[in-house]
Formats: C-alpha cells, structure tokens, sequence
C-alpha cells in the first residue's frame, strides 16, 4: 500500500530509525528512506527531492537547527517541509516554530501507531 510519498527521516539513532520506517511505511504507506546524519540529509534532500523530512533536532556534528538551516539556505530543498522530532519540546514553542518555518514538533518518545497521523496532521497544519 504506497502512496507515492517519500518522507525523508534524518535522525542519527539508528533503531529510532528503523522505528520510523516501519511505521510510516506500514500505518501510512511512505516510502521512508533514511539519514544517519544533518551533511547526509541534506545530500539527500537535495537528490531525492522528498515529499517531507522528519528531523531530529538533537545530533552529533551538525544538530538539527543547523540541517534545517542549510535546508532552508538551499534553492533545491527550502521548499520541502519539514517536521521537527525532539525529546525536548520546550526548545522550541509554537512561537519559535513559526520563525523556524517548521511544520511541527513531534516529542520523543513517540507512540509508533501514531507518529503516521502526527506527520499528516502536522503537513496539513494542524499540529
């Protein structure tokens, strides 16, 4: 059951991973692929030109904010939108979101039968 979207997950945790991708491409039916770092991610937002990218905010060498940056200072990738995952919500309130440019905040722990409908509600600006 695809449904022709790609979701781009750049998260450095691997099982949190593979958590993702199988959620979304089970509840939801995306095509997920995976970065393990901010540099890859924004390589392969730039090639892959996906639908939406769930970002956590909390990595090694190149954070979250700083991928989102450089996401956002590319031609080929500011349009794609982008979902912020963090286990620490205070960091960024709606206020900060908005000056972001981000489309929402999924908070970690996640439940897995649900993160499919955070990542729709949060594209279709609910969130």
């Amino acid at each position: 059951m695809s449904t022709g979207k790609i979701l781009l997950s750049i998260e450095d945790d691997e099982s949190t991973s593979q958590v993702i991708q199988l959620a979304l491409e089970m509840m939801a039916g995306w095509t997920v692929l995976i970065a393990n770092s901010g540099v890859e991610g924004v390589a392969m937002a730039e090639t892959q030109q996906p639908d939406a990218i769930l970002l956590d905010v909390a990595m090694p060498v190149i954070n979250g904010l700083e991928t989102l940056h450089r996401l956002q200072a590319n031609p080929t990738t500011r349009h794609i939108p982008v979902i912020l995952l963090t286990g620490f919500p205070a960091l960024v309130n709606h206020r900060q979101r908005a000056e972001l440019g981000v489309k929402g905040v999924i908070v970690k722990p996640f439940d897995p039968l649900r993160l499919a409908k955070g990542v729709e509600s949060a594209l279709a600006g609910i969130w």
